[in-house]
């Protein structure tokens, strides 16, 4: 099969004039679309899949554009193996069963569920993590019978997306319904992510949050707020205009372009009508909301300086919820202590509970999407051909230009 393998030789590319820094990464970064054996069930209760779309997550994008400077000490290094076949936003046709495996037929079209937990690795008992349905915290991402990896892509054992054919347990596989296309369908894996951050710190009633962020996160995450807490008002920063755009349409009550702290501080305050605290004469620093009225900031960025201005305008006791992945970095983080704010990290998905109902993410939004409830297909902005790419991850290196904010490759193509 043909598969984009991350951790190989680099693939020639000449960066267009002008690019991005990221961009031109592409010329350096040692991944390259080859040939490899085609995958067979990793155990007897596997299936192999076909991949028909796969969007390009933000990590993933990261990686392949070496846009992780700083992050040389990571943890997360003991829970990847190379060579790895990035790629787990997948909806595909199955055909492939191991003799164990049970639940779908040939020719099924299912979305896969990526973790690589105890069960699809033969690990018994399973761990409490994985009883509770807390998937991404699972204990044996480093056991087992597979090669050491938290989800499809990370080991090099279980290949993933950016390939024409990719292994999967049963349990990492949902079927499609029949109503719903495969353009809508592939938007499942990132509308969970942002389903775990949302419901598991919600906004109270008639509360008032500030999504950081307007990509792939940022917008499903104000598709669901305006869904299930529509009383709530969601303020939205957006970087590009596309995603501005897209967000307005979404339902976003205000939308603000990234601008020096000192003025976003003073925008963010009055949307909420934050009261500012001005540092005395002659400091540099930057003012501060005492009382603030934003409840939540949901975070898709990660960085130092939207964790500075999102601390500045929450209310005491407000909630910083992180779901962005970057390089770490130093911020000014007096006001944690002095509003008692809490930072909660959140980590994908995996059994969450929906109006009462507790289901897996990916069939929460299944049954949202076919439903016409939710409704984020115009997030997907370019779709490429697995041959093209290079100019898939140049589109997300260069959003200002390319209006990017969901990208797709199209691996049978």
């Amino acid at each position: 099969m043909k598969a984009l393998v991350f951790g190989t030789k680099t693939q020639p590319f000449d960066p267009p004039p002008g690019a991005t820094k990221l961009v031109q990464n592409l010329a350096s970064t040692p991944c390259a679309l080859i040939d490899l054996p085609d995958p067979r069930p990793l155990r007897p209760d596997w299936y192999v899949v076909r991949p028909v779309l796969t969007g390009i997550c933000g990590s993933d994008s990261k990686q392949i554009l070496l846009d992780f400077e700083g992050d040389a000490d990571s943890p997360m290094s003991a829970f990847v193996s190379f060579p790895q076949v990035l790629g787990h936003e997948v909806v595909g046709e199955v055909v492939e069963a191991g003799p164990e495996a049970q639940g779908f037929e040939l020719g099924d079209r299912v979305v896969l569920n990526p973790w690589l937990t105890c069960v699809t690795r033969g690990v018994e008992p399973v761990c409490p993590a994985c009883v509770a349905g807390d998937l991404s915290l699972c204990w044996s991402f480093t056991s087992g019978e597979l090669d050491k990896g938290i989800h499809t892509g990370t080991s090099s054992d279980a290949t993933g997306g950016y390939a024409e054919l990719l292994p999967a347990h049963s349990s990492m596989l949902f079927k499609v319904p029949d109503g719903l296309d495969d353009r809508r369908a592939v938007l499942a894996d990132p509308f969970a992510v942002s389903l775990h951050s949302v419901t598991r710190n919600p906004p109270p009633p008639g509360g008032r949050v500030l999504v950081w962020g307007a990509g792939a996160l940022g917008c499903t995450a104000v598709a669901i707020l305006r869904a299930l807490f529509p009383d709530v008002e969601v303020g939205v920063v957006a970087m590009f205009d596309a995603q501005a755009d897209l967000v307005r349409k979404l339902g976003a009550h205000a939308v603000f372009r990234p601008l020096p702290a000192v003025e976003m501080v003073e925008q963010l305050a009055a949307w909420s009508g934050g009261v500012l605290q001005p540092p005395m004469d002659g400091m540099q620093a930057i003012p501060m909301c005492h009382p603030g009225f934003v409840d939540v900031a949901y975070d898709t960025i990660g960085k130092p300086e939207t964790f500075e201005v999102e601390a500045r305008v929450l209310t005491a006791r407000g909630t910083i919820v992180k779901s962005g992945v970057h390089a770490p970095g130093r911020w000014e983080w007096t006001p944690l202590y002095f509003k008692e704010l809490q930072m909660v990290g959140s980590n994908a998905f995996g059994i969450e509970e929906v109006r009462g109902v507790r289901r897996h993410g990916i069939e929460h939004y299944l049954d949202l999407a076919v439903s016409g409830e939710i409704d984020i297909a115009r997030m997907v902005t370019h779709e490429f051909p697995l041959t093209e790419w290079q100019r898939a991850f140049e589109a997300l290196g260069d959003q200002a230009r390319s209006g990017a904010i969901k990208v797709t490759l199209d691996p049978s193509r």
